[in-house]
């Protein structure tokens, strides 16, 4: 079973040397949690991909401490990186360069560009200082599956591993995965969307940046075309439709849905709170909630607010519902 630490300096340190020795460590940012490894080792790189169970074309950010740890991770770094590290670090926006030869090829899909950020968890800093180098991680939850927001959440992911620890920060701030901005083309695109918006990174670096959400993996963690999906059934239903698509439902389905939204017998409301902040916040643990219970179907009913947030989450549902259309789920 894994084991649940709290994460004062000595659990810390225990962990900085477990990283060093090869072996993964579940950690908590501001976005979700993430299974850490050493971005400088194959080997390292390789159990995590095997624990997630990972297709390797999907690529790993390289969390760092601050930008004169970035710099000793990518290339390029250029007046662009630090305007936007000076704006949004330690924070959710993470930032494609052409990689260095020490960051595993494996670790980006054998890519020569890496996502490098800075959380801005204090529990991922201090262990990044710890550590002294660049951390590879994708959410700690099996490929595919619901980003994992507390450390329960990481305890049940990977309730066969033994001895994985997880560090335990507490639910996470944020609750939806960091904008992925890409500045290694002409144009600079953001890949993935999230609390960092088009807008915010257009007004710092003065030029103008273009929304390039694939329907396909990308450079980009997190945009396969099915993710962070529940083992359940999930259908995305606009609140318009609702009433006639569960009057074809007899057995319970759960929903959900914003609160307040009118869910008639014998279904189940599982509800999200409707500012921004608080909706991203509790996403994912609402559709933990929602599948743990077990119905025949999820019905989500998407926010029809746009911007920010909004889009961010809209782009998690569109993905964590494509999953009967497309298969297996298979990102993460």
């Amino acid at each position: 079973m894994p084991v649940i630490l709290q994460p004062d300096s000595a659990a810390i340190a225990q962990c900085a040397e477990r990283l060093r020795r090869g072996h993964p460590v579940a950690f908590p940012t501001e976005t979700v949690y993430g299974l850490a490894c050493d971005s400088t080792s194959e080997a390292a790189v390789a159990e995590v991909f095997r624990l997630k169970q990972r297709p390797s074309s999907n690529p790993l950010i390289a969390h760092v401490l601050d930008a004169a740890m970035a710099k000793r991770t990518v290339i390029g770094w250029d007046i662009r990186a630090q305007k936007l590290a000076d704006a949004f670090w330690p924070g959710p926006l993470a930032m494609i360069l052409p990689r260095r030869p020490e960051i595993c090829a494996s670790s980006v899909g054998g890519r020569t560009t890496v996502a490098v950020r800075a959380p801005a968890h204090p529990v991922a800093r201090a262990l990044i200082e710890a550590f002294g180098g660049p951390l590879s991680a994708p959410s700690a939850n099996r490929s595919g599956r619901i980003s994992p927001t507390s450390a329960a959440d990481v305890a049940e992911e990977f309730a066969d591993v033994a001895d994985l620890p997880i560090l335990d920060g507490g639910p996470c701030d944020v609750g939806l995965e960091s904008t992925v901005l890409d500045l290694s083309r002409a144009r600079p695109a953001v890949l993935r969307p999230g609390a960092v918006t088009v807008e915010d990174i257009s007004r710092v670096i003065g030029t103008p940046v273009a929304l390039f959400v694939s329907a396909s993996q990308s450079g980009s963690p997190g945009t396969s075309p099915v993710h962070y999906a529940p083992e359940t059934r999930a259908e995305l239903v606009e609140e318009r439709n609702l009433a006639a698509r569960l009057a074809q439902e007899s057995a319970p389905v759960a929903v959900v849905a914003p609160a307040g939204t009118a869910v008639p017998a014998p279904h189940e409301l599982f509800a999200l709170p409707r500012h921004a902040n608080a909706y991203a916040q509790v996403l994912y643990a609402t559709l933990r909630r929602a599948d743990s219970a077990r119905r025949s179907l999820i019905v989500v009913v998407p926010p029809t607010e746009t911007g920010g947030l909004w889009d961010a989450a809209r782009d998690r549902l569109i993905r964590a519902t494509a999953r009967r259309a497309s298969g297996p789920a298979h990102g993460g």
